[in-house]
């Protein structure tokens, strides 16, 4: 499975980018606003092993991606959807190497694109801690509405988490989609 955009190629996962997945996903400043990590290496293989069967299953749950950037072709992080009926969750993640460079906002726009052309779902949400405010600025920009503030809603890393909601229609989609 793969996705482009003007500057990404947004693939599969393959084995042999755990290291690159692991460098990210070990970083503290990374996982701060993540429910999950930072995580052991033992972690990342495992999550790794998790992708590659889900990519060889019968009917897929989800879409993990790994986010490469083509004139380089440097793995500089991932992103994915994870549809559940006529609804679909979308996330990224990058390495800091490539913040503030709109490759997030790239990705997530070419998300959108599969999930409402391809997967054909309705609505496409995603969550962000409300710290992470270079999150919310990307879902802003592609066209999410914020929904909400859910409050203390999830368990990790020893506490409890508060998440801005955000979400798009597929007829908001239409109205503002624009050509890759």
């Amino acid at each position: 499975m793969q996705l482009e955009s003007p500057r990404l190629l947004i693939r599969d996962l393959q084995r042999e980018d755990w290291m690159d997945v692991h460098a990210y996903a070990s970083n503290p400043e990374v996982t701060k606003y993540m429910i999950w990590g930072p995580n052991s290496e033992a972690d990342t293989k495992a999550y790794m092993e998790e992708q590659m069967a889900q990519q060889h299953a019968a009917e897929r749950s989800h879409y993990e991606f790994g986010v490469v950037l083509k004139a380089t072709n440097q793995f500089m992080g991932g992103c994915s959807i994870y549809p559940q009926g006529r609804n679909a969750e979308i996330g990224y993640c990058f390495h800091p190497d490539f913040y503030g460079n709109g490759y997030a906002t790239e990705a997530a726009q070419a998300l959108l694109r599969f999930g409402f052309e391809t997967l054909h779902v309705h609505r496409i949400y995603a969550t962000c801690r409300p710290d992470n405010i270079a999150s919310a600025n990307v879902m802003r920009r592609i066209g999410m509405k914020q929904e909400g503030h859910l409050r203390e809603h999830l368990w990790g890393k020893g506490m409890y988490h508060d998440s801005y909601l955000f979400s798009i229609l597929e007829h908001e989609y239409a109205y503002i989609r624009t050509p890759l």
